[in-house]
């Protein structure tokens, strides 16, 4: 032993002389590989001015996988390329064999002679989250014989991916998603992989371990070449192939690959396939198969994957009753069962459960409890809610039929959404403890009793819907300043009282329903310096008296949705605010008379803005906030005086409804000039004077309501009023013409204007002689031709052709786990 001791210590300092050596070939890097790298630096750009894509931005999440910096910044001339950022090297040889180059904020093309395709001995190359400007995945990419990691994810490299990557034999892991670029662009040019490619990627890389193909193109696919994923049965661990347009029906015998781990084949809508009923024992952590066509029931054989962490089978058409093994996954986080069929109750979950993230919405679930509950919210869930599920942040149950009390989210929950169910009782004080609440949702249930004050004051909250319930009291009287409230919906309910100057708080809000309730106030004005403030519904209360501006620079800038009808508002119109209703002024250069959607919260939750208006005469909920739809409703109130002209230079609305009040004087011309304006109802007033021509103009109207007025002279001619009905025009007995049946006297009553336009528009009466008798001959023609032959081929692909146009379905891709 001593021995030893000894011979370690004559030896300590030939060790020390060693390390103190400058660095042998191993640390200098090969100088074929480190011009390379330098040239491949030079044939790009950094851009350093936006240091993440516009689907960081909007996915916060994917923060995690990307810190962006400029790498090739310490590449320099004369230096040890091994000691580059990003740049690994052989030990021994000096050779590059690893370059990871993601988040680095390069841009410009990817060319097929660039240099780092000579790059022979690299086995990993990481340039995801770079813009490489649509440049295509070249075919010298298989001269990497020896890459074993390839990832070009997110690196707007687009086009046919080359069957020469099927040489990459060594591979054992390949990235090339797309999958947010995809999302949020439909325009996106994908990675196509044909089934050439496709074969021989399979069966050359034998060892592939993680194949990620997230948003690519993969139509040409079809059930027997995705088969061949059987071929790597004892190698394939992870497998995600979301949104890549696959069709068909999937073999079991992928589920059941018997290393796999994690399968996510979600947001491929016309995928079919049904869940293994037997022989499903395999360590799989994460399925996502949402928004696919996969049917039937969900499997007892669900229970024996016990690694299952993550369950998402949202979207999907399964049915039947779900079954009890299912809770008995004690490692399962996240369960998404939402709108399918299933039915039934839903049994206990295990007492070791560690649930984040619940949603069962949209199914017919009548309890979540023992079969022998019969529709109340059991005992177990509220105590598990309150005390065993920690870590849960995210529970939605919308959509089914619950009953019993409130559940109580616990303190730390994100989301609670519970909405369209028959829960009832108050909303308890309990509600308080869960201040970090961004989503409350407990709308169209029957709760009653007043709203917690508390709800005002949870810094984190940014939507409250409480809608359609019978609560009742007043509105809470605290909003905190600085809240992040954007949604609050409290309408359909029976809350009364003043409303809380504190609204005014809400600096963020953009809806704002509290319509058919019983509040008693005047109109709110001091919520016109609200900028974002989009929506503001006030209908059937008790508010009264004028209506003005008291003195905001820009009052309600960008409001799109002013409902204020059924209520008690008196003096003129308030031409005060709707001088300033910017947004209803732009109309955007694409925009017609069709309505686009916009989801307000795309990306945070299943949330969506929506609100109850009258269109065209009929309540309608529009079920998320229309970017381009504009309304103002004042009817059923005691407004009086004339119509502001400024009315017709709101360019984009699209509703306007001004009946049952007591407004004089004539319509303005301009009103000719909203040519979007789809109904206008100014009925029951006291208007006079004539119709104005200019309203033909307004090509997309397709209600129009002057009855009961004052109105006289000839009904204009032309355009949409060739439409109208008499209704339109009752008890107003001064008007005559088409449609009613008082005829005008004298033909040179009518407004020259109107006689030159109906002429000009190529349908006077000598026009419509000459066509009736060119189509009566043409219809005859064509008669005896159908009747002699059958329907003519030519008009026959004709009118097939409009009706396949006419039932095309846009493909609603979205992003789901």
């Amino acid at each position: 032993m001593n021995i030893n001791n000894s011979l370690c210590w004559l030896l300590l300092p030939y060790f020390l002389f060693l390390l103190s050596l400058p660095s042998s070939s191993s640390s200098f890097c090969n100088h074929h590989d480190s011009s390379v790298l330098l040239l491949f630096k030079n044939s790009l750009a950094l851009n350093t001015s936006h240091h993440y894509y516009w689907f960081v931005d909007h996915y916060p999440w994917l923060h995690d996988y990307c810190s962006f910096s400029s790498k090739t910044e310490s590449w320099k001339n004369g230096t040890d390329c091994c000691e580059w950022d990003g740049v690994t090297c052989d030990i021994i040889s000096g050779h590059v064999i690893g370059l990871d180059l993601s988040c680095s904020n390069l841009q410009g093309q990817l060319h097929p002679n660039s240099t780092i395709f000579s790059l022979r001995h690299l086995q990993q190359l990481d340039l995801s989250y770079n813009d490489f400007s649509g440049s295509s995945l070249y075919s010298t990419i298989g001269d990497l014989v020896n890459l074993m990691h390839l990832n070009l994810s997110y690196s707007q490299i687009s086009g046919d991916i080359p069957s020469t990557i099927s040489y990459l034999s060594k591979l054992l892991s390949l990235d090339l998603g797309c999958l947010y670029l995809t999302i949020g662009d439909p325009n996106y040019a994908r990675m196509r992989v044909d089934r050439y490619t496709w074969k021989k990627l399979i069966q050359n890389a034998t060892n592939l371990r993680e194949l990620y193909l997230d948003g690519a193109d993969m139509s040409s696919i079809r059930e027997s070449s995705l088969s061949l994923l059987t071929n790597l049965s004892s190698s394939l661990i992870s497998l995600t192939l979301r949104d890549t347009k696959l069709q068909g029906n999937l073999s079991g015998d992928i589920l059941c690959l018997p290393n796999l781990q994690i399968l996510s084949l979600s947001g491929n809508e016309d995928l079919r396939g049904e869940l293994p009923k037997s022989n499903w024992s395999t360590p799989l952590r994460h399925l996502g198969l949402a928004y696919t066509a996969f049917s039937g029931n969900i499997p007892d054989s669900i229970g024996h994957l016990k690694s299952l962490n993550i369950l998402v089978l949202k979207n999907c058409n399964f049915d039947g009753l779900v079954p009890s093994s299912l809770f008995n996954l004690t490692q399962l986080s996240t369960l998404d069962l939402g709108n399918n069929h299933l039915t039934g109750s839903i049994g206990e979950f295990s007492s070791s459960y560690s649930l984040e993230y619940l949603i069962l919405s949209n199914n017919k679930l009548r309890d979540l409890s023992h079969n022998n509950i019969r529709g109340s919210i059991p005992h177990w869930f509220h105590e598990k809610l309150l005390h065993s599920w920690k870590n849960i942040d995210f529970i939605d149950l919308s959509f089914n039929k619950l009953q019993g009390d409130l559940p109580i989210p616990p303190n730390g929950i994100e989301y609670f959404l519970v909405s369209n169910n028959e829960l009832t009782g108050n909303i308890p004080s309990a509600m308080c403890n869960a201040s970090s609440l961004k989503i409350l949702n407990l709308a169209h249930n029957n709760l009653t009793g007043p709203i917690p004050q508390c709800l005002g004051t949870f810094p984190s909250l940014w939507a409250l819907d409480l809608q359609n319930n019978n609560l009742y009291g007043s509105i809470p009287g605290i909003f905190s300043k600085g809240n992040a409230l954007e949604t609050i919906k409290l309408n359909e309910n029976q809350l009364d009282g003043p409303l809380p100057r504190s609204l005014a708080h809400c600096t963020n809000l953009e809806v704002l329903d509290l319509a058919d309730n019983n509040i008693e106030d005047t109109f709110p004005h001091w919520l016109e310096s609200l900028q974002e403030l989009q929506v503001l519904s006030l209908r059937s209360n008790k508010f009264h008296g004028v209506i003005t501006c008291y003195g905001a620079k820009h009052p309600f800038l960008r409001l799109r949705i002013f409902d204020v009808s059924n209520n008690n508002f008196s003096g003129p119109l308030p031409t005060s605010y709707i001088k300033n209703f910017q947004k209803m002024m732009n109309v955007n250069a694409n925009q017609t008379c069709s309505i686009g959607l916009k989801n307000v919260v795309t990306t945070r939750s299943p949330y969506n803005d929506s609100v109850v208006v009258v269109m065209k005469g009929r309540y309608m909920e529009l079920v998320r906030i229309f970017f381009a739809f504009t309304t103002i409703d004042l009817s059923n109130n005691m407004f009086e005086g004339e119509l502001p002209k400024v009315i017709g230079e709101l360019y984009s609305l699209i509703g306007l409804n001004l009946s049952h009040n007591a407004i004089t004087g004539t319509i303005p011309k301009s009103l000719g000039y909203l040519r979007n304006l789809e109904w206008l109802d100014l009925s029951c007033n006291q208007l006079t004077g004539a119709i104005p021509v200019a309203l033909i103009n307004l090509s997309f109207l397709a209600v129009f309501n002057l009855s009961q007025n004052r109105f006289e002279g000839i009904i204009p001619i032309g355009g949409q009023f060739n439409t109208f009905g008499n209704d339109s025009y009752a008890g107003n007995p001064m008007l005559c013409g088409f449609p009613l049946s008082k005829s005008c006297n004298k033909d040179e009553d009518w407004p020259p204007h109107s006689t030159f336009q109906h002429e000009e528009s190529g349908f006077g009466w000598k026009s419509v002689a000459v066509g009736f008798a060119c189509g009566l001959v043409f219809g005859m023609l064509l008669g005896y031709n159908v009747f002699m032959t059958g329907k003519p081929p030519l008009l026959a692909r004709l009118v097939e052709g409009v009706h396949i146009s006419g039932v095309k379905r846009t493909n609603n891709r979205i992003h789901a786990n």
